[in-house]
Parts: C-alpha cells; sequence; structure tokens
C-alpha cells in the first residue's frame, strides 16, 4: 500500500478481490495511512467482481453517469409483510406470531433481557456479511454470550469473534478509529476502557470488526441499536449471520422459520411481525 502511494501519489485507496476480506489487514492500512480514504468493495471476492465489470461497461462504454457512492449493499431480495404472514401462517401449530408496532423496540428490549434475536428486515445483503437485515443480535455485555451462541445456534469453532453493530456516532467512543465501516469489513481496536463493558465483541487481540450503522442507510436497524443504548448505556449490539455453520444466510422468510425452529434462537423479528415458537 506504501508503494502503491509512492508510484500513484492519490489520497484514496479502493480494494477489491478476495484480499479485501481480510479485515485486520484493511484497519491496519486505514490506521497507519498514507490514505485518507480506504474503501473497500463489500462482496470483495471473486463473485464481487461482476460489480466492477458492470461499472466500467456503465461508464467507459456505455458513456453512462458514474452513480453515487455506494452507501449500502441491501441490494438482495426483500419480503412484503403479506408474503411474511403467508409463510407463518404455514407453521401454524409450531410458532405463533403476531404484528407488533415497533419491531426496533421491542427487538431492543429482546437483547437486552439477554435473550438471542433472529432479525428479518427489508432486502437482504449483497455479500458475506450480514448487516442488519439478515443477523442474529444479542447482548455484548454478556462475558459468556459467545459460548451461548455457539452451543445453541452457530455451532462453530471457539476462536472466531462475533461482530459489533455500532450507531456510526458513537464508533469513536468505543473503538480507536471513528471512521465509517458500513460493511462490517475493518478491525478496529476497541478501546482498553470499552472492553470489560463490551465483552461479547471483543476478541482475544482487543480487537472487533466494526459494522458502523447510520440512520439515513438502515432507520429501522439504528433505531434498534438506539433503542438498545436507552435501555442499557450501550450504543452498540452483538450481530452475526443468520444462519449455522456450514449453510448460508438465510433469504427467504421460510429459511428463517426454518433455522428460528431448529437452533437455540429465543426469538423472531421478521418485518412487523413478531415470532415466537410453540411451547
Amino acid at each position: 500500500a506504501e508503494q502503491l502511494y509512492k508510484v500513484t501519489r492519490k489520497p484514496n485507496l479502493c480494494i477489491a478481490g478476495g484480499v479485501g476480506l481480510n479485515s485486520v489487514m484493511n484497519g491496519k492500512i486505514l490506521e497507519h495511512g498514507p490514505f485518507k480514504e480506504v474503501f473497500v468493495q463489500p462482496a470483495a471476492s471473486d463473485a464481487g467482481t461482476a460489480v466492477g465489470a458492470a461499472l466500467w461497461v456503465s461508464i467507459c462504454l456505455l458513456g453512462l453517469p458514474r452513480p453515487p457512492a455506494m452507501q449500502h449493499a441491501y441490494w438482495g431480495p426483500g419480503f412484503t409483510d403479506e408474503e411474511i404472514e403467508a409463510t407463518l401462517a404455514r407453521y401454524d401449530g409450531r410458532l405463533t406470531y403476531r404484528r407488533v408496532d415497533d419491531p426496533a423496540r421491542l427487538g431492543a428490549e429482546i437483547v437486552a433481557r439477554g435473550e438471542i434475536l433472529g432479525w428479518f428486515q427489508g432486502r437482504m445483503e449483497f455479500g458475506p456479511r450480514a448487516l442488519g437485515n439478515r443477523s442474529i443480535l444479542a447482548d455484548p455485555r454478556r462475558p459468556d454470550m459467545k459460548d451461548i451462541l455457539n452451543a445453541r445456534v452457530k455451532h462453530r469453532e471457539s476462536f472466531r469473534p462475533f461482530a459489533p453493530s455500532v450507531l456510526e456516532e458513537r464508533t469513536g467512543e468505543y473503538f480507536t478509529l471513528d471512521y465509517p465501516s458500513p460493511f462490517m469489513i475493518l478491525v478496529f481496536d476497541v478501546r482498553p476502557e470499552k472492553r470489560a463493558l463490551v465483552p461479547a465483541i471483543t476478541h482475544v487481540d482487543g480487537t472487533g470488526r466494526v459494522q458502523t450503522v447510520k440512520r439515513e442507510v438502515n432507520p429501522r436497524y439504528w433505531s434498534l441499536i438506539r433503542e438498545f443504548e436507552r435501555l442499557t448505556g450501550v450504543g452498540l449490539v452483538l450481530n452475526t449471520s443468520f444462519n449455522v455453520m456450514g449453510e448460508p444466510i438465510v433469504c427467504r422468510p421460510e429459511e428463517a422459520v426454518e433455522c428460528f425452529l431448529n437452533t437455540g434462537i429465543d426469538h423472531l423479528i421478521m418485518g412487523n411481525f413478531h415470532v415466537e415458537k410453540e411451547t
């Protein structure tokens, strides 16, 4: 990166390709410079090269205007409340559900109680990270939450960390770098004085793979984290992908329901519906 800057003298660095999924490397490049801005494509892998190819054809061959900067990765399928309710109705006898007025507030209350929440909202994320639309959410304050999630839901290696989703305006309060990271593809140091407060998202080396959440980009997810902050004083939640080890992230409502029913997830909020298992 330093050599590239010496050759180009460009202040901005864009990273794509599989190496861009090395979020530790990305954070170090940003922290140590010399680039002022570092952008990492959210689907930084061979699959994501289609985005660059489409942009090149659009701008260079067809002469279309350059699109605005990529603010989010919510480009996948989305489902209406009617479609969600039709799916839920097929599981009569296995679950109960009700429509709620404020899913974000209810979700925050569930997480603040220390329970595990499946959160299924809007259009699915593009790329390998769950960014608050197909996520499992939990309380970052509990030192045992990583073990609980691995035992009851994820069934993955114990050394793998879970990520924080933090209100963008609170980033500098919890991490040593105050920089937007909407795609969960940068690793920052957790501030030493905050590590005991949020142990479930603090890796063994004192870092966290950060997703910053902007109100204008994902208002419902932002509202859940803001309500969690109102309840607990902590402006971030633990966020992991809505799946079990070896399975893709859930996309459709029925996939979310099956994952919910077959794991230890306590509650599911899909669109405006709160879903619980029959007891």
